[in-house]
């Protein structure tokens, strides 16, 4: 089965349980990269053209503004080929309990019939949110499989817990 490990990921100031810290790289995209070693899934990184700001408090305004007004942000580039690709894992933060509005402008461009798709979000303390029912709804004509929560300061940690979740659901 062939991957495509589509995912949003943002360093700079980052929040970590109670407190702003800056990471050099996301925690979404250390989990991606874990992902892909596991798997040999191949990433794909979604990047909007205005990208959100690197202090945090900005930051979750600029997403909280996006949301509100149901935006489609432009991204810089959308994945090519899709049809080769009979799983697509979708990985996001937790942006106000749904993926970045920008993960909403690319997988609305993408033909999902006869996929599977399964999502991996990194949170603070807010899991999933609805964004698997969002993602639900966006990939209607795919199978849907289970997603993971991970919590963004314990990336470095994940490694089983992702190992776990893989297997549970690789069964297709």
């Amino acid at each position: 089965m062939k991957e495509l490990i589509l995912y949003y990921s943002r360093a700079a100031e980052n929040y970590f349980g109670g407190s702003l810290k800056y990471i050099e790289k996301g925690n979404t995209e250390v989990v991606a990269e874990k992902l892909a070693a596991l798997t040999g899934g191949t990433l794909f990184h979604v990047e909007p053209v205005t990208p959100y700001s690197d202090d945090y408090n900005t930051c979750i305004d600029q997403a909280k503004k996006d949301l509100r007004s149901n935006a489609r942000p432009a991204v810089k580039e959308m994945p090519d080929n899709t049809e080769q690709y009979d799983l697509i894992t979708v990985m996001y933060p937790n942006y106000w309990g749904t993926m970045p509005m920008h993960m909403f402008t690319v997988l609305e461009q993408i033909d999902f019939k006869g996929k599977t798709v399964r999502a991996i979000c990194t949170h603070e303390g807010s899991g999933m949110g609805r964004s698997e029912s969002d993602l639900k709804k966006i990939c209607s004509s795919a199978e849907f499989k289970k997603g993971l929560a991970i919590q963004g300061s314990s990336v470095s940690r994940c490694d089983e817990t992702l190992e776990k979740w893989n297997e549970s659901i690789s069964t297709y």
